[in-house]
């Protein structure tokens, strides 16, 4: 069962949250907050495994409580977000936070990023990519890519389909350990920070 957390400053769309994940037989809703700090409270005590996370929230956005659950370890976060929130959008793409998806979105999809950020993936909406595929800072050209192995460049396409490193040792038929160290030596390379860095750019290319 996963355990879901809702942080929205409007309770029309926690509401309507809370009934998409209701309904669902492998989901059910651990707790809800509507600004960032009483999420982080929130996820402190119940300890959810991914909390929904409005990105523009009073007190404490949701990019802040994100990274405060990401670096105690609470869970981990999807952040709903819409396309006149940009300065939010480039700056959480710069952090390790990996699950974005827009307010709009179909409740299928909410679900099954849901699923994705819980197993370990990561979730970049396309229309998200897109609209600031630009924008984001540094470069998204082969060459960041160069000096990868055959191996290293199929778990850097793995990990932008939002693959988790256990999906990608399945796929590619290594230990997940193997994975792991893959994936340092790509940041190594790359210069790249994190695993959400590296989707970003592969998609950027």
């Amino acid at each position: 069962m996963i355990k879901v957390m809702i942080a929205d400053d409007d309770i029309i769309v926690r509401e309507g949250l809370k009934m998409i994940i209701s309904s669902q037989a492998d989901m059910e809703i651990a707790g809800e907050a509507e600004n960032g700090n009483a999420a982080v409270k929130i996820a402190r005590s119940v300890r959810p495994d991914v909390a929904l996370l409005d990105i523009r929230m009073p007190e404490c956005d949701g990019i802040s409580a994100a990274e405060q659950m990401l670096g105690e370890g609470l869970c981990a976060p999807l952040l709903l977000t819409t396309f006149d929130e940009e300065d939010f959008i480039l700056r959480a793409l710069k952090s390790e936070i990996g699950g974005y998806i827009l307010k709009n979105s179909p409740a299928e999809r909410i679900l099954n990023a849901i699923r994705t950020v819980n197993a370990g993936g990561t979730v970049f909406q396309e229309d998200i990519l897109k609209y600031v595929r630009d924008k984001i800072s540094g470069t998204g050209s082969p060459e960041l890519f160069r000096e990868l192995s055959e191996r290293e460049s199929d778990i850097v396409r793995l990990i932008a389909e939002g693959m988790s490193n256990r999906q990608i040792a399945e796929r590619l038929f290594l230990a997940e350990g193997t994975v792991r160290n893959h994936i340092s030596a790509i940041l190594e390379k790359t210069g790249l920070e994190h695993r959400t860095q590296i989707a970003v750019m592969w998609l950027k290319k």
